[in-house]
């Protein structure tokens, strides 16, 4: 196990979906682990928070605002985070657009469908695509995407959101498949995380009966990954989610 209290010194990281939640928890502990963080979000409001937050406490970190259903805004966020400090080690895909993903499969509209492909899977592909060269040129790229259990569950009435998650485990597994050559590791986080903050979200059906915090059970797993601890794992998919892979395992 890696013992230096900053697991990610001189390294880079560009987090799309940064703003709130899970992606603006893995943001603070990458920055309060010695890493230079980019914040990308499509809200420049909740981009400059997280940037102060990190700032105050002593950390690196730059904003960016980008919509991810752009591959344009893409390009040129990873152009300008790769100019900025001459690199990028780490990239985490968390952005997603949770307005549409409730639908059941008969009423399911083909638009809807397009929008979470086009804030998932597309838009990962765009971003791991765009940081390839800065990745590969680093010699320990990381890459961890942001999926979900409820695709591999089957989650009731959220058929788009559901297929889209899949379909991004299955981009990880054909990028770790194709990059490890290149020694860069390619893997998912599926979380169950309350990152809302709604006192009033009953507990899921977990062996822990609770939902994850995004700061004290989802941030630890993906930084694990981004770590040399996690240097032998690739293709994976980690399960924060207080024992509920059991279900899936039955």
């Amino acid at each position: 196990m890696e013992t230096n209290m900053y697991r990610l010194n001189n390294k880079v990281a560009i987090i799309f979906g940064a703003g709130r939640g899970i992606g603006r928890a893995t943001a603070k502990l990458f920055a309060a682990e010695g890493a230079k963080v980019a914040v990308l979000s499509v809200t420049q409001a909740n981009i400059d928070a997280v940037v102060a937050d990190i700032e105050a406490a002593g950390g690196t970190a730059i904003g960016v605002r980008c919509d991810v259903s752009d591959g344009d805004q893409i390009k040129a966020a990873v152009d300008q985070v790769a100019d900025t400090w001459g690199r990028i080690d780490i990239l985490v895909n968390n952005a997603f657009d949770p307005s549409s993903v409730a639908s059941s499969v008969l009423d399911l509209s083909v638009e809807q469908l397009q929008r979470n492909f086009e804030m998932g899977p597309i838009a990962y592909l765009r971003t791991m695509q765009a940081c390839y060269p800065h990745l590969k040129a680093s010699g320990e790229g990381r890459v961890i995407n942001l999926a979900s259990l409820a695709g591999v569950l089957g989650m009731v009435a959220y058929a788009p959101y559901n297929m889209a998650k899949e379909a991004v485990r299955a981009l990880t597994r054909s990028a770790a498949r194709e990059w490890g050559a290149d020694k860069i590791t390619v893997n998912n986080v599926l979380p169950i995380a309350d990152t809302w903050g709604a006192a009033d979200v009953p507990p899921p059906a977990n062996a822990l009966a609770r939902h994850g915090s995004p700061q004290q059970d989802v941030a630890p797993v993906v930084l694990f990954l981004a770590s040399k601890d996690a240097q032998f794992i690739t293709g994976y998919s980690l399960t924060p989610d207080g024992g509920m892979i059991i279900d899936a395992a039955r």
